[in-house]
This record gives structure tokens, sequence and C-alpha cells, in this order.
């Protein structure tokens, strides 16, 4: 059965991949797993639901790659900078990821995010981001008056504005991020006064 869904996944994300979530239909992606589409449904409810298991994925992946390959030695704006950018960079060359910016389908997959608490699916960053916090406060680097886990708070709340970006405007998204973590950021640096 795992090889089914495995297979079902493969092929929807060749074609989310080269079509986009809205222009592949479920009857497209059995046709190349070669099952009939009464067959997805024992799998996934929904194109929706499938596509943001293959979305959150993509994201997992890219925020792990961002993560690897940063400077930790960097003051820690210039970190968490590096980090935005090179998630943006890989944002817009990586078509799955991209589709969170389609304004025509967004809404559809913001909602499906919401009840699956996507955030979750990053979870394996928080551990090291904590801990790269707490250093970062031993080093007189980031203010010491705030406890660690309530600045990864602050980052939760900096990456689910992204999840508001209709409300703001799409034409804002990216920088507005960039921006907004900039000054959280200095604000967190500002130790002189802790």
């Amino acid at each position: 059965m795992e090889d089914k869904k495995a297979l079902i996944y493969d092929c929807a994300k060749e074609l989310f991949s080269a079509k986009g979530f809205k222009d592949t239909n479920i009857s497209e992606i059995t046709k190349k797993a070669g099952m009939a589409v009464g067959t997805f449904y024992n799998y996934y409810p929904s194109k929706e639901k499938l596509f943001m298991d293959i979305f959150l994925e993509e994201n997992a992946k890219l925020k792990q790659a961002c993560f690897q390959s940063l400077d930790l030695d960097q003051n820690p704006l210039a970190v968490v900078g590096q980090m935005l950018k090179l998630n943006v960079e890989g944002t817009k060359a990586n078509p799955i990821l991209r589709e969170w910016y389609n304004r025509s389908v967004f809404e559809k997959l913001e909602q499906v995010y919401r009840e699956e608490n996507g955030v979750d699916t990053v979870d394996f960053l928080y551990d090291s981001f904590l801990e790269l916090i707490t250093l970062w406060q031993k080093q007189g680097k980031m203010r010491k008056d705030i406890d660690s886990k309530m600045i990864m708070m602050i980052f939760a709340a900096i990456i689910n504005v992204d999840t508001h970006k209709e409300e703001i405007g799409l034409e804002y998204f990216p920088e507005l991020l960039l921006l907004m973590t900039e000054l959280i950021m200095k604000s967190l640096m500002d130790c002189s006064e802790y």
C-alpha cells in the first residue's frame, strides 16, 4: 500500500512541478501513476492535501539546506539575514514552493496549511536555532532579558506573518519579511540596556 501512496506522491510532485497546482488534476496524477482515480482517495482526501504534503517536504528540505550552509560565526543579524536570503532564493527556484505566492491558488493552500499546522514540519530547526540563540545570549550578542524560547516564538510569529500576505498585500512579500526580521533582529541584538 505504501508503494502506491509513494507512486501517487512522486507522480503528483512531477506534475505539480511542471504544470503548477491549479493546472494539475487528480485524474492526471492517477493516470501517470497507472491507477484508478478512486485509488487516489484511499491515500489522500484531496489534491490540496497531497500538494501540501509535497510542499511541506520541499519546504523542510529547503530550510535544512539553508541552515546547513549558514556561516554561524557571523553576528546574529547576518546569520538570520543569510537564512532569509537563502530561503527566498530557494523558494523562487523551486516551482512547488513558488506556488505559495501564486495569487490564484494560495488561499486554498493556506487553508490546508493552517488545518495541518504546517509549522510543525520545521521543528527539526527549532532545537538548532534555540541552541544558537542561547549561545548568542551567553556571548552577549543577543538580549538576555528575553527568554530564548520566547525569542523562538518571535521567529515563529515572523514566519506566520506569511500566512497573512493577502491581508497585507502580496506585492510586499517577501521584502516585508526581510525588513521586519531585520528590525526585530536589531532590537534583539541591542544589549546595551539589558
